[in-house]
């Protein structure tokens, strides 16, 4: 399997020099059908444009064919590459992200249990030094170590919803009356 750290040393030049905030390399599927995910977002829009994906995705390819032909590919086995913003349901990958987030609802799993659990529900509670709060249901605070945690992602809420718009809507009426038919 590819070393995600190599790969991440890769791509995030190659996002950075077009603008943008690498979020996440995630290498994942069996022999046969292996995906590389990358996704990444502009700065200031939390978004990328589905122009921004394919340039993005063009200046992967032409690393990762260039690292092949000089006989030093990351990836031996055959892979398809996905290039995506990270979407309103995004993962949070970054100290920054459960900062940024603070006040929406998420799910957090951890490596380990600590105290008994496992895995957290609830409203992002803030950041401090490497610790992410997250208040549950119940009214609880929560930190854990950020070094813990394996997976977090934004749960769709109507509140998250309002906090984000779309980049652009171009083609969304399109869309709509292919439905509608």
């Amino acid at each position: 399997m590819a070393d995600l750290a190599v790969l991440t040393a890769i791509i995030e030049p190659e996002a950075r020099a077009l603008g943008f905030d690498l979020v996440r390399v995630k290498l994942f599927g069996g022999e046969g059908d292996r995906t590389l995910q990358v996704m990444a977002e502009r700065p200031d829009t939390r978004q990328l444009t589905i122009d921004d994906c394919a340039d993005l995705s063009r200046r992967i390819s032409d690393q990762l064919d260039a690292l092949e032909e000089a006989g030093k590919d990351p990836i031996p086995e055959a892979y398809r590459l996905e290039v995506s913003s990270p979407g309103i349901d995004r993962p949070l990958t970054r100290l920054k992200d459960f900062a940024d987030w603070q006040g929406h609802e998420a799910r957090i799993t951890l490596s380990e249990k600590i105290d008994g659990r496992k895995q957290y529900k609830g409203d992002l509670a803030g950041v401090s030094a490497d610790m992410v709060a997250i208040t549950d249901a119940q009214g609880v605070t929560h930190s854990v170590p950020f070094g813990k945690i394996e997976d977090a992602k934004l749960l769709i809420t109507d509140r998250l919803i309002a906090a984000t718009r779309p980049l652009s809507t171009e083609g969304a009426d399109e869309f709509e009356a292919e439905e509608q038919d």
